[in-house]
């Protein structure tokens, strides 16, 4: 029998764990012409404000040892033309779609869900409460737990379906941080984004970057997240999403092992665009070899020492 890869976060079904990571496939017409994106249990969009922005100017990414920097500073087309013009095309993909939600007030924050909550197709939004490389909100909200239980609290008012809280491993106690959102009324904690650094160009001396610093993403980060992760499943009750460089089906167990329900893949798709329909494919050959039922009977079951 195949294994069973569906699991289910905040009451609603998912074909299997494997979502994408917000900014790393837009609002998913490329990578549709990679792979059907009903092989994803969910795309996660690329950053929405309320106006449209262009972000910083290039270079915004940089190569790393083994992962990549990026300070794209949250450019997008905003929400009228997400709606009118990005939106279409996402309500015909079979599966789950969650809008990646930013803003540099809070005011910006509940007005863009506000008008998510008119578009069925919106299965979850997302808070990134957590972008290093914008000057203002992003990780300034989500450096504060009261700021942070604040802005849920108040989305929960205007957006009527279940919202994650994207949490910034730039802190000293994640899980103090989502404690506060649990407060607030989310539905689901994804763990990590980036963490904070730069890069030196030493013949120019000049940052890659030309926002001077960016957020790391890739396997160089992987120890972190899976940390984090481990540390918020034994502190809220709430289903968690990890994220932080997940490139093999080996990586999804790590993550569920220590309590994660879904994972979303990021970095890999810049390397291997098709790479969670491999995954998905190792992590079915996984769950064989180990005589297990479903994926979800990996969740929290690590064995520590």
């Amino acid at each position: 029998m195949k294994p069973d890869l569906r699991v289910t976060i905040a009451g609603m079904e998912f074909a299997n764990p494997l979502m994408t990571a917000s900014g790393c496939c837009g609002y998913g017409e490329e990578l549709a012409e990679v792979f059907p994106l009903s092989r994803l249990g969910a795309l996660v969009t690329k950053s929405i404000t309320l106006k449209p922005r262009l972000g910083h100017p290039p270079p915004r990414t940089a190569e790393t040892a083994s992962g990549m920097l990026n300070a794209i500073g949250l450019a997008n087309v905003g929400i009228d033309a997400f709606i009118t013009d990005k939106l279409p095309f996402l309500e015909k993909q079979k599966t789950r779609v969650i809008v990646n939600v930013a803003g540099s007030s809070a005011s910006e924050y509940i007005e863009v869900c506000r008008r998510l909550n008119d578009c069925p197709r919106v299965d979850m939004v997302e808070l990134n409460v957590s972008c290093p490389n914008v000057d203002e909100g992003g990780i300034e909200i989500g450096t504060d737990p009261l700021q942070t239980e604040k802005i849920v609290a108040d989305v929960r008012k205007v957006f009527k379906r279940p919202i994650i809280a994207k949490m910034t491993p730039n802190v000293t106690d994640v899980g103090i941080v989502a404690r506060a959102a649990e407060a607030g009324g989310a539905d689901a904690i994804s763990l990590i984004n980036t963490l904070t650094g730069t890069s030196i160009d030493v013949n120019t001396w000049r940052p890659r970057l030309t926002y001077n610093r960016g957020g790391l993403s890739g396997p160089a980060i992987k120890p972190v997240a899976l940390a984090m992760v481990d540390r918020v499943y034994n502190c809220t009750r709430l289903p968690l999403i990890g994220i932080g460089g997940i490139t093999t089906a080996d990586d999804v167990v790590e993550f569920m092992l220590v309590g994660a329900t879904a994972v979303q893949i990021g970095t890999a798709l810049f390397v291997q665009p098709d790479a969670p329909v491999r995954i998905a494919k190792d992590l079915t050959a996984y769950l064989r070899e180990k005589k297990l039922h479903s994926v979800t009977e990996l969740i929290g079951k690590v064995r520590k020492y």
